[in-house]
């Protein structure tokens, strides 16, 4: 069964369903997008990420391009900018930008750490040197 490619949650063939990670190439092919405008987009939305195989090789989630082919149909509405297009697929896909933590109080939880990794180092006593 197909499913229109113009729909959010939209992959072509029953056996691009059946998978779960893509390369760029293929996500490039279904889309009908450029490797290069994906990378882009990569950068530009940061719910948009790549994961990495152990050889350095990008791969998408079927996930991912749901939402590559919805910034696709929103970009070519040119209704929207691109601050738009990435709040409306938030709102879309139920994704929630991390709230920023203040540097100040940052700060204080690694100083707060640091402090406890101290006592726990201090409780632990002075290494002994093995003897051979």
């Amino acid at each position: 069964m197909k499913k229109d490619a113009g729909t959010p949650g939209a992959v072509k063939a029953d056996k691009a369903e059946a998978k779960l990670v893509y390369r760029v190439e293929e996500v490039a092919r279904i889309t009908g997008l450029e490797p290069g405008l994906i990378d882009a987009w990569e950068q530009e939305y940061p719910f948009l990420n790549a994961g990495r195989t152990g050889s350095g090789r990008k791969f998408y989630r079927r996930r991912d391009i749901e939402i590559i082919l919805r910034i696709k149909e929103l970009a070519a509405s040119k209704k929207l900018t691109a601050a738009g297009i990435r709040r409306q697929i938030e709102e879309e896909f139920g994704l929630v930008p991390p709230t920023p933590v203040h540097p100040d109080k940052l700060r204080k939880a690694l100083y707060n750490v640091r402090d406890e990794l101290r006592e726990i180092a201090s409780g632990l006593g002075p290494k002994k040197a093995k003897k051979k």
